[in-house]
């Protein structure tokens, strides 16, 4: 790596950590600074836009962090755009043909290589006729972008690890930044390999053939450097003339749109990370298209139903819920005030339970969870920032087209179809597998206690030690052993199971 940019690399974290240092001392979320805050976040800003593809999407990920990041900082981060200008097609054409084995012209009857459709930092996009006349889009890598993606990744995962040791250790129980950087990864693979895109694509293609009124491009070519894929019909949502479309067609595209996206959050635990305006499309006759796979994020299932319980708890105004639920999707540090956080619960949350997307902002609502979380000495799951990232993007989408539809509303309607699903994995063989093999597991680890536990009777060496550990979720006041959380979900997944059992027996 060139000198100059590992010393780039080195002045950007020496910013963000002074930047989150200085986020802690002033923790009351104020967006004002001094100009000496501005001065380092335009910096930073200006050293992620020149260090390319990696950063950019670091930075709008940060720009997403309270708990991490000042307001001055955000507010900066939040104006990168990955968007460069357009190259010659000359510089792709040889990584075109590497791909295609030597000749692109047999697979294309014709590329449109004056204008392309859009220039990231990653690739480039262009309109192309395939040989039986039917139209589609063809997206290229840059030459060498893959490598040095790479490369920044590994830089960027040795600055975050020293920037940890200099650190105080308040900041490092609340923020893990190396965790963060893997979530940007994880999030990026499909971008590097435009094969992974495609398989993304068809897990997201299936899963829209619940919807009415939303779809995802066809792949129909896709090699680690290229992807070619139907093209979407109509224009962006944001540019869109709603004059063509009835209210009803509106409001039937942004219901869709919505529950498309809780679909992905809930069920495939897979969802398109970066669902703005400009990769949505609509057409009054075919509803909305989601395009530009390039950036996901995956859930694990304990963290896809915790996230589903929280929000649901949000959305119907259960303050106390919430927080259970978000402290469970992290942890408590040994400093957190778990009530004053259930108390900025109950003064956030009644403003949202009815508002519609006109009147609020679900996705702010969340970056203001975030950020009371922090405050008050919880750690947040690295996840939730891409999660908060993905819906408040996928929110102000729909908002262009149907201001007037409720969160609240879409989130009951698709809640039932989550609790399903869920319940026929409960009910599936592979769960039953692992519900065998967890007894079978745990009665040998209790046989193996229970022979220690007579040995240290007998040796008069037997202790209980009575108290909560270090960083529970736990109110101090709680009167269960079991968290509210755990207990609700147990509750939905039940009555998911129930709901199955009645169908399979009316069949």
């Amino acid at each position: 790596m060139a000198p100059s940019r590992t010393r780039a690399i080195a002045e950007l974290a020496v910013a963000l950590t002074a930047d989150s240092i200085s986020a802690r001392r002033n923790d009351d979320g104020a967006e004002a600074g001094p100009s000496s805050h501005r001065k380092r976040a335009v910096r930073t800003r200006l050293l992620m836009e020149q260090l390319g593809p990696f950063y950019i999407k670091l930075g709008q990920v940060l720009a997403t962090r309270p708990d991490f990041m000042s307001g001055v900082m955000m507010d900066e981060l939040a104006h990168l755009q990955d968007r460069v200008t357009a190259q010659p097609f000359a510089v792709f054409e040889p990584v075109l043909n590497e791909e295609l084995n030597g000749d692109w012209r047999r697979c294309f009857a014709s590329i449109d290589t004056g204008r392309p459709l859009g220039s990231a930092s990653l690739a480039q996009a262009y309109r192309v006729t395939l040989r039986s006349g039917e139209p589609a889009v063809l997206k290229v890598q840059r030459p060498g972008i893959r490598a040095r993606v790479l490369a920044d990744m590994a830089a960027a995962g040795r600055a975050a690890r020293l920037a940890s040791r200099v650190s105080p250790p308040r900041v490092n129980a609340i923020v893990d930044m190396s965790t963060t950087l893997g979530v940007v990864f994880d999030a990026m693979q499909p971008e590097l390999d435009f094969t992974v895109e495609a398989g993304t694509m068809e897990q997201a293609r299936r899963a829209a053939r619940s919807f009415r009124h939303v779809s995802v491009p066809d792949v129909l070519m896709a090699t680690p450097r290229l992807i070619v894929q139907s093209m979407a019909p109509g224009v962006s949502i944001r540019d869109a003339d709603l004059t063509r479309f009835s209210q009803q067609r509106c409001t039937e595209i942004g219901r869709d749109l919505l529950a498309f996206m809780y679909h992905g959050y809930y069920i495939e635990r897979m969802f398109h990370a970066d669902p703005h305006p400009g990769n949505i499309f609509i057409d009054p006759g075919y509803g909305a298209t989601v395009i530009d796979w390039g950036m996901v994020g995956r859930l694990d299932r304990t963290l896809s139903a915790m996230t589903m319980l929280t929000v649901t708890n949000m959305a119907m105004n259960d303050a106390r819920g919430a927080s259970q639920g978000w402290i469970q999707m992290g942890h408590a540090t040994q400093w957190a005030d778990i009530g004053g956080f259930t108390d900025d619960m109950e003064r956030m949350l009644p403003r949202l339970v009815s508002s519609s997307l006109g009147e609020s902002n679900f996705g702010v609502a969340l970056l203001a969870v975030l950020r009371s979380a922090a405050r008050r000495g919880i750690r947040s799951s690295p996840m939730v920032a891409l999660l908060g990232k993905s819906f408040a993007n996928a929110e102000g989408s729909v908002r262009c087209i149907a201001p007037g539809l409720v969160i609240a509303d879409v989130l009951k309607d698709v809640i039932v179809d989550v609790l399903i699903e869920l319940a026929r994995e409960l009910l599936s063989s592979e769960q039953a597998c692992r519900f065998a093999m967890d007894t079978m597991l745990n009665a040998m680890v209790t046989g193996d206690q229970g022979r220690g536990m007579l040995r240290d009777i007998t040796n008069r060496e037997f202790a209980i030690k009575v108290g909560l550990l270090p960083g529970s979720a736990m109110p101090n006041s709680a009167g269960s052993l079991l968290p509210a959380g755990t207990a609700a979900l147990a509750g939905l997944a039940l009555l998911g199971s129930w709901r199955v059992y009645r169908g399979q027996r009316g069949r």
